[in-house]
């Protein structure tokens, strides 16, 4: 796996993790389990590896340009 999530696309991803993951802990019902979803970005970021990237094209990180 070559880093291919950049700086700011790296912090857009973790905060938008937390922020549905935060969702998931504060709602009720069966809605809340969307915020599950919160997983995959967080992941990504913190990783810096987004699997779609590679299938699309995108590099995001000016290291690996």
């Amino acid at each position: 796996m070559k880093t291919n999530v950049g700086g700011l696309d790296k912090s857009l991803r973790i905060a938008a993790g937390i922020g549905l993951l935060a969702f998931f802990a504060i709602s009720e019902g069966a809605t809340r389990y969307w915020g599950l979803v919160g997983i995959v970005p967080l992941a990504t970021g913190l990783f810096g590896f987004c699997p779609f990237y590679p299938l699309l094209g995108i590099n995001t990180c000016p290291a690996r340009r």
